[in-house]
């Protein structure tokens, strides 16, 4: 067995680039991205300073979230340990960008696809060392076999003198460092100052210079004044409107469908229009919708029936589309069913309806959950919310569609709209203000006063407590249902500000 890793020294680096430009000419890297970089880090106070320098890349984790959360199976393990990718099977779904908690991963602008260290893959299967290797002049990166106990590699692992980047993750990471200063491994432990960088002026879009996230983390968790980040590379967020979109559309989805089969319990199955045909209509609509961000989004949206036709079932991303098929299923045959006035068969798609309604709205906490580099999004209540928000749109839509049918049971269905806007408001509180790790409290922070402060004020005041005033008036005063469509149209701009707001601030807290 071997599995191959990089043991880099940071005591003997001297920040030349030569790994960085020797990687970019070995493997015809563009412009804006890199599979290696150099980052620096300055601490004390003049003159008393210090500058280290540290090489930043894929860390090739024995227990690698990004071949987890792959749901093509285009990143793999070959035979000597390296995790490497296959361009012909990415649909750039940009899944494993956030699973990385490395920032080692990118989307390359030529091919659209996902990139990152291969180990210089096609090198090593030959006999030959890795690109980076063979130009650093100072020997600073060398590589070490982790099965071999005999190697520097494993004798830096198992004596614990070296040092890996975010240990918490329990990556097992591929990669260890020598003689490096924590506070360059810690991303949390240096900051970029508001004057900028040694080469660049101030750049308010890095999420390490956000005052909010140096307000949430102004000292390191040892004690340390933070370090000040002079030299690194931009990583973007990757996933941004038409997913904070696609969160609202499978909700309404979902919800319309619980609204619908609730309805059904109560005894409103014959109820042909409000509940046999355009629920299922309406739902399917929201559907397809879904379906279209989820392809829209990918960098190559032309493979997305690799999901089917070579999925990962390790993803939750191939779950998904399993679980938003089959919910398609049930709707087309619910549909079916109320359009032949089938009443009487509905109770019985009560069930399976309900199940993939519920996948349909829920699912998405674990394909998260598979984002080990975004803490926030692993957060416990995450589950409790996407399932609640779902009853929400779906009590709102009903609220809507009470403006052009008779919606019977109308008045419960306000009061479940209203008390899931009440529970989807605690559950977020509850989040907010509870104990968190350095990471998701500086997400938070981000969330509710950085540069997601106004979506997430719009949420409070569109998306809860707005429509909680029209619901109340219009249970207590039997207004006309203009004022509770009102409330739903309301409540739905106030998710979606909410959802892109908690997608962007996830992805706030820096990596590297």
């Amino acid at each position: 067995m071997t599995r191959l890793g990089f043991v880099l020294d940071s005591g003997t680096c001297i920040g030349c680039h030569a790994c960085t430009v020797a990687c970019k000419s070995e493997h015809d890297v563009p412009l804006g991205v890199n599979r290696t970089w150099l980052k620096y880090v300055e601490t004390g106070t003049f003159p008393e300073t210090d500058r280290s320098f540290s090489v930043m890349r894929c860390n090739h984790c024995q227990d690698a979230p990004c071949m987890e959360i792959c749901p093509t199976s285009a990143l793999y393990r070959a035979d000597n340990g390296v995790v490497d990718f296959n361009d012909g099977n990415c649909i750039g779904c940009k899944g494993c960008m956030n699973a990385c908690p490395y920032d080692a991963i990118y989307i390359n602008p030529a091919t659209s696809t996902a990139h990152k260290c291969n180990f210089c893959n096609h090198r090593v299967t030959e006999g030959l060392e890795p690109a980076c290797v063979i130009v650093c002049p100072t020997q600073a990166i060398r590589v070490g076999d982790l099965d071999d106990p005999e190697s520097e590699i494993s004798l830096l692992h198992s004596s614990g003198t070296g040092s890996v980047r975010s240990p918490e993750q329990n990556t097992n990471p591929g990669v260890i460092y020598r003689n490096a200063n924590l506070t360059s491994l810690d991303p949390l432990a240096s900051s970029i100052r508001s004057d900028g960088m040694i080469w660049s002026d101030t750049i308010d879009s890095h999420p390490s210079a956000t005052p909010v996230s140096l307000a949430a983390a102004p000292n390191r968790a040892d004690g340390h004044d933070m370090g000040r980040t002079v030299y690194t590379t931009m990583h973007p967020a990757t996933w941004g409107s038409m997913v904070s979109g696609y969160l609202v559309t499978k909700a309404v989805a979902a919800g319309v469908m619980l609204m619908a089969t609730l309805l059904v319990l109560m005894g409103h199955g014959g109820n042909q229009a409000a509940v046999g045909v355009v629920p299922p209509m309406v739902a399917g609509a929201f559907l397809a919708a879904t379906g279209a961000l989820l392809v829209g989004d990918l960098k190559q949206p032309g493979r997305f029936h690799y999901l089917i036709t070579r999925g990962n079932w390790s993803s939750w991303l191939v779950k998904g589309a399993y679980v938003l098929t089959g919910f398609a299923a049930t709707l087309a045959a619910w549909w079916v069913a109320g359009l032949a006035g089938a009443g009487g068969s509905l109770p019985v798609l009560a069930v399976p309806t309900v199940a993939l309604a519920l996948g349909t709205a829920g699912y998405t906490a674990f394909l998260f959950g598979q984002c080990e580099g975004r803490d926030l999004w692993q957060e416990p209540l995450l589950l409790p919310v996407l399932l609640t928000q779902a009853v929400v749109a779906g009590g709102a839509t009903y609220s809507v569609l009470d403006l052009f049918m008779a919606v019977p049971e109308v008045e419960a269905v306000r009061w479940v709209f209203l008390v899931a806007l009440a529970l989807n408001g605690f559950l977020v509180a509850t989040e907010v203000r509870g104990g968190h790790s350095r990471n998701v409290t500086m997400a938070l922070a981000e969330l509710t006063h950085g540069d997601q402060g106004q979506k997430f004020r719009t949420w409070l005041a569109l998306g809860l407590a707005l429509p909680c005033l029209l619901l109340i008036a219009a249970l207590l005063t039997g207004s006309s249902a203009l004022v509770a469509a009102l409330a739903g149209l309301s409540a739905m701009a106030g998710m979606f500000a909410y959802e892109d707001a908690y997608v962007r601030a996830g992805q706030s807290v820096p990596l590297s």
